[in-house]
């Protein structure tokens, strides 16, 4: 069994298209087809129902899919392992994370870890932090940074940053005056948040629904800073980390503690059994020796 029929059949079932996976690939599709046709008369299965206008995997193909990607990873472990051996300090590392995190401590993070570290390339993959933990999960990036809690099971964590979230309003809001507010006062506001692909938005609708009441929501965005420029036109109300909250305190807005508290708890996250390294260990080192502020 050649490992690139493996890893073009995995392309295949994560893009669930055969002319994706090739783009993707940078190979033809025919090429593409080939290898994954010569994978199914290999293993004696059919993996692929190419019946539908989607295509979609089959039972079997389910199960290569998950046993494939484990293969593959076992590979890049390796190869990661023997690197590491031969080129101390050199290589690159993949870092997932959302957006807001990227604003608020990676400048900084980066600039301390390249001083160190002159000859690691460091990419960054923006997402919410629900896709970042698929991404680290599918080998896509080395460690990735999302609000805790999340799934023990599946990842090894380390603590980041812990901060409180806190009420933003327009300076003219009623209860701009206000040092703590009950949620439930909310429950006429509308509510700016960010999309859904980021846990926050799925904690606040939680802590709001705890509260008896359900938010009523107006705009949802993946950018922090448009979420604000709404709150400056007092077109809604959001919840945010205090660290976003204390950056734009000389607008026209109030900062509000909730009575419930509202923890904002970062870590890093890794997938489980996996390889971790040697570039990931020191960032891992860096990063836990910096102040959390």
């Amino acid at each position: 069994m050649d490992i690139r029929q493996l890893m073009y059949f995995i392309e295949v079932a994560k893009h669930k298209s055969f002319t994706k996976a090739s783009r993707s690939l940078h190979v033809t599709q025919p090429t593409l087809s080939k290898m994954v046709k010569g994978l199914e008369l290999e293993l004696e299965v059919t993996l692929i129902d190419r019946s539908a206008k989607q295509i979609h995997l089959t039972d079997a193909g389910e199960i290569v899919f998950i046993q494939a990607q484990k293969v593959v990873n076992g590979l890049d472990d390796l190869s990661a392992s023997l690197y590491d051996v031969m080129n101390l300090k050199k290589g690159k590392i993949k870092i997932g994370l959302p957006p807001v995190i990227s604003t608020l401590f990676f400048p900084t993070i980066i600039a301390e870890f390249q001083k160190e570290y002159p000859d690691v390339a460091v990419m960054l993959a923006e997402d919410g932090a629900k896709k970042v933990e698929q991404k680290v999960l599918d080998g896509e990036v080395d460690l990735g940074f999302v609000l805790l809690p999340v799934n023990e099971e599946q990842f090894d964590v380390v603590p980041f940053v812990q901060q409180e979230i806190k009420l933003l309003v327009h300076e003219s809001h009623p209860l701009a005056n206000r040092k703590v507010v009950d949620p439930i006062e909310l429950k006429e506001d509308k509510f700016l948040l960010l999309s859904k692909e980021f846990t926050l938005n799925s904690r606040t609708i939680e802590v709001c629904i705890s509260q008896g009441f359900t938010p009523q929501i107006a705009y949802e965005s993946s950018q922090w800073d448009f979420i604000v420029g709404m709150v400056e036109k007092n077109l809604g109300v959001t919840l945010m980390p205090k660290l976003i909250c204390d950056r734009v305190k000389d607008g026209p807005f109030k900062m509000i503690s909730l009575t419930k508290p509202f923890p904002w708890h970062l870590g890093m996250i890794l997938a489980k059994n996996r390889y971790v390294p040697y570039t990931s260990r020191e960032f891992i080192s860096l990063v836990k020796s910096l102040p959390q502020g």
